[in-house]
Formats: structure tokens, sequence, C-alpha cells
């Protein structure tokens, strides 16, 4: 954690549970807990994060009025109401804050008209795609900064969600943070659905439910663990595994002629396709 995000003022506009992700890993890193808000208008999500040492409130504006940095935690079909907010609420600030938005789906555009104040001015933006691992300490997030966001800004923002992610890509273009949404946004869910299906692939030729998810998981985590820690790719991988005319090879060939390679795909394309979709709606509101 760097010095400069140890002496910032931090705010959290949402105290969900990737918000939770993020503080949690902050205070386990030794965050002074009194610079950090959260505004959470749920009583009990509030009680959460007050039960962490932060300071909570059920004001937005309370919450932000002297914050460096502030991330966007809430439900896109609210953001843009936020954003006004806060807009209005902060017309006498001298500078704004670095704003941090993991609303999924919101463009910087949108983000930079709604927070745009009465002067003309706006504050930076940073989007971040995180995906649900970011709740146990291993996330992967994607990121796109505005034009006016600064080097150091960006290491401030690194270094918040290294508290949370164990990879952090910063992109070139807006638009592939739609991508990011269908590889690593979205993919923990295709890696439950292949141990789902291998779970009940395992049940129906004789194991009990309690063997095939203990065996199942296990190789997901094995395999996992190996992806990570070996130097090599993951083709060398699975040629590693696979014997000719065994039976690895066996289901891989069944794999291939399933079209198991176009079906993922189709997965991330379909899901890549319907984050612009969400963000060009929610645009619109």
């Amino acid at each position: 954690m760097t010095s400069q995000l140890q002496k910032s003022k931090l705010c959290f506009i949402g105290g969900g549970n990737m918000a939770g992700a993020i503080i949690g890993g902050l205070v386990a890193k030794g965050i002074d807990k009194q610079n950090v808000w959260v505004s959470e208008p749920w009583d009990v999500n509030r009680d959460k994060m007050a039960a962490t040492g932060v300071r909570t409130t059920a004001s937005n504006v309370e919450a932000s009025q002297d914050a460096d940095l502030l991330v966007l935690a809430v439900k896109p079909q609210v953001t843009k109401g936020v954003c006004q907010e806060l807009a209005a609420a902060w017309a006498e600030r001298a500078s704004l804050p670095l704003i941090i938005s993991i609303a999924a789906g919101i463009t910087l555009k949108s983000l930079k008209e709604w927070f745009k104040l009465p002067d003309g001015r706006d504050p930076p933006i940073i989007r971040v795609m995180p995906n649900t691992p970011a709740l146990l300490g291993e996330g992967a997030s994607g990121l796109f900064a505005s034009d006016d966001v600064s080097q150091d800004e960006k290491y401030l923002a690194a270094a918040l969600l290294e508290s949370v992610s164990k990879v952090t890509e910063w992109l070139d273009r807006e638009e592939l943070i739609d991508v990011v949404t269908g590889l690593s946004g979205s993919g923990p869910a295709y890696f439950f659905a292949m141990v789902e299906h291998l779970i009940e692939s395992g049940i129906g030729l004789g194991l009990t439910r309690e063997q095939a998810t203990h065996l199942a998981k296990q190789t997901c985590f094995g395999a996992g663990k190996m992806l990570i820690e070996s130097s090599e790719e993951p083709a060398q991988l699975r040629i590693n595994v696979t014997s000719p005319k065994g039976t690895t090879e066996a289901a891989l060939k069944s794999f291939e002629a399933s079209g198991f390679k176009e079906t993922v795909d189709k997965a991330v394309k379909a899901a890549t396709s319907r984050g612009k979709e969400l963000g060009e709606t929610l645009g619109k509101a």
C-alpha cells in the first residue's frame, strides 16, 4: 500500500459486497480506519461496515465532503441520481476527488455528464470491472481512466485495488471494459457451471454427491493453482495431461466434436455484447 493511499481520505458510496471486500482488504493492510467513510442507506449493511471500525453514514454528501478518492459502488440504476446529488454538493470545493466507478455498464461519457458541476468542472474518473473472487482477495480487475487522470492518481487507484485483486490490467480503450466483463467479470460463473456439470456427471456414473463434489472442487482448485504457479502456457499444461489414445484425449475429442471452443467464444461474446447494451441503455436513462 502506498503512503499516498495511507494519507488519503477515502469515501465509499454504497456498502455492498464489493465495497466491503475492498474495505476489508484495506483494513487488513493497516489503513487508518478514521480516514474511511462509507455511505450506505440500508441499516444492515451500514452496521456491517461500522463493525470494521470505519466511519459510516446514510448521507452521501456527508461521506464525500472531504474525500480525496471516492469509490462509486452503487447499483447502475441509481448511479445517475447519486452522481448528480454529489455534484450539486461539491460546488464550493476547490478540488474534486478521484472517482473510481465499479458501477457496471456506466460509461465515462455518462459519468462525466452526471458529475458535471454548475461551473463546468468534472472530476477525474476511472472505470473498474472487478470480479467476485475479490471477496477472497483473489480478484482480477480491468481499469480504464479518463484523459484527465494523472499518473499519480493511477498509482493510487492501483494501490486501492491491490487490496483485493491479484491482477490489475490497465486498458487503452474504454470499450475493452466490456471485454473484461465477458472474460473475467462473468468468468467465475463459467467455472462454477463447469464444476456443476462435472459433479452431475460423476453422480450419474455412480459417485455419491459428496464424493463428486469434493473431487470436482479440488480438481478445479488444483488446476487453477497450476495455471498461476506454472511458467507453462495453458495449452502446454493441457498437453502434459493428455496421453496419446488415453482417457483425457477421449474427453477432449468429445469436447471438440461438441464445439467446445465455439461455445466458450460465443459465451464471452454474449456477455461482452450485453455489457455494451447495458451501458447504452443506462446512459439514456
